[in-house]
């Protein structure tokens, strides 16, 4: 089916959306958008939050499909809620062209629901200067912006905790008095940002803190100190989550497994099998998922090693 036949088809209310005539439009090219623009304004709002809602979908269940033309056309679509939509269609995007997009709408966009997920968005861009896959002449201003702000007290907590995450794998001195000074707050929803921030850095030193919160009253706050040991991925953490294993929260007990399984060694490994009939099949599943993992990594180490399997016995 031609392009303008398949929009004006999506576009038609009294019919409804089929997937495979959505998946088609991963087809579309450059030279198709003033087709798009000419009629995607005239689509009822609800239409439009549904298209993209789907788009969406489909793309993460497919990898094949690409609808980042659609995705970049939305940004600008005066409803919020598909501006909010398509930001988080294009979390897979790497497109560096996005930042200076994402720190506009993080800036100026009207709607605070949009704010927050435009700084979460560019979290992904930070993990990639890191990693050095991007120029790093964009850094600065990511890193300016995403602080800016976290220091705004005219910006909602929601918006200002986002950014919190997505600069925490930044190395610079900033971020570091950043995630401290959210720490140590006396607003609950920072103190759990900054808890996952810290897990984001990678970084050892924030361990003790971890190991603390882990003991904490609040389940949400032991959760997110979990997932950061697993972020920071340190064997010196294992007995520590392994103090956590049988929490009374199940959240947390799920999330300390599956650290123990990023983490992996012999005592994470151990201390999963311990559990690994436990009543709960929410608890097992986890635990033969991780257990999987650890399989993986040693496999991987093995070939890394360039040891034959059977000289290495797993059941150490």
């Amino acid at each position: 089916m031609p392009i303008k036949n398949l929009i004006e088809e999506i576009a038609n209310t009294d019919k409804p959306l089929m997937s495979s005539h959505l998946a088609d439009l991963s087809q579309m090219t450059i030279a198709d958008m003033p087709i798009l623009k000419r009629i995607w304004g005239t689509i009822e709002t609800t239409r439009r939050r549904q298209i993209i809602s789907r788009l969406t979908e489909l793309a993460k269940d497919n990898v094949e499909l690409n609808f980042d033309l659609i995705f970049k056309h939305g940004l600008s679509d005066p409803d919020a809620e598909v501006r909010v939509g398509v930001i988080d269609g294009l979390l897979e995007n790497e497109d560096p062209s996005l930042i200076k997009i994402f720190i506009d709408l993080l800036r100026n966009d009207i709607s605070y629901d949009v704010q927050a997920s435009a700084a979460a968005a560019l979290g992904k861009f930070a993990v990639l200067f890191e990693c050095e896959e991007i120029r790093q002449s964009y850094k600065t201003t990511l890193s300016q912006a995403l602080l800016a702000i976290i220091n705004d007290i005219n910006k909602p907590v929601e918006v200002r905790r986002r950014a919190l995450e997505s600069v925490a794998p930044l190395s610079i001195p900033a971020v570091r008095e950043a995630i401290k000074k959210a720490y140590e707050s006396r607003d609950e929803r920072f103190t759990v940002s900054a808890i996952y921030a810290m897990g984001r850095t990678r970084n050892e030193s924030w361990l003790p803190v971890l190991y603390k919160e882990m003991a904490n009253a609040d389940a949400e706050i032991r959760y997110e100190a979990a997932g950061a040991c697993g972020e920071i991925g340190i064997e010196e953490a294992v007995p520590h989550l392994l103090e956590r294993i049988h929490d009374p929260d199940i959240e947390v007990r799920m999330m300390v497994i599956q650290s123990l399984g990023k983490i992996g060694g012999i005592e994470a490994k151990k201390g999963l099998q311990r559990i690994a009939r436990d009543e709960n099949r929410a608890i097992r599943e986890a635990v033969e998922q991780a257990l999987s993992g650890i399989e993986t990594m040693e496999d991987m180490t093995l070939l890394e090693m360039d040891i034959p399997g059977e000289q290495y016995d797993k059941r150490n």
